[in-house]
């Protein structure tokens, strides 16, 4: 079964560097960068433990009572769907807007709203613990928008942890589409 929010397309590694949106179908929401290690390898281990416990569930369903067996099964599948969710958390582009996919939220802004995406050099949260550390981020300012600048993206994110390349392209794609929708 293909998981295409777990890939980004492919289109882009190769595609020339003259061509800094290579993407046919830019009304589709995609992300523009492939998810990190560190979130794909939480999402692994979110899976397991959902196995487990499914697995559990199963045996409890056939030894124990139904409520049991049902909580269980119940909690393998919130295991499975915040193991999905975790996979779908980044920044998405379309010709609509630029698209933020927190774990808990959702926040969509046209491109219209946008008044500038720019990477800037700022302490940033490690992994999204509360420890911050120096780096880089990429910000998006809009317009209504009165508090500071929303952090789309950081290298020290699940993402791009000690992948500052990867970083540094997904960086100038959502700068690029940026550039290109604000104007048009």
């Amino acid at each position: 079964m293909p998981l295409p929010f777990l890939t980004a397309d492919r289109t882009y590694d190769q595609a020339a560097d003259d061509l800094p949106l290579p993407y046919d179908d830019r009304d589709r929401w995609r992300r523009p960068y492939r998810p990190g290690p560190w979130r794909v390898g939480a999402a692994a281990l979110l899976l397991l433990l959902a196995s487990y416990v499914l697995f559990a569930g199963v045996i409890i369903g056939l030894t124990g009572t139904p409520s049991s067996a049902g909580t269980a099964l119940v909690i393998g599948v919130l295991l499975v769907a915040a193991a999905l969710r975790l996979l779908r958390v980044g920044v998405w582009v379309s010709a609509r807007g630029l698209r933020r996919v927190a774990f808990f939220s959702t926040r969509t802004v046209a491109w219209g709203q946008i008044v500038s995406v720019r990477t800037v050099q700022q302490p940033v949260r490690w992994l999204g613990l509360p420890r911050t550390v120096q780096g880089q981020a990429l910000v998006l300012s809009s317009r209504g928008r009165t508090s500071e600048d929303l952090p789309l993206m950081t290298t020290h994110g699940a993402d791009f942890l000690a992948r500052s390349q990867a970083f540094d392209r997904a960086a100038d794609t959502v700068e690029a589409w940026a550039g290109e929708y604000r104007e048009g």
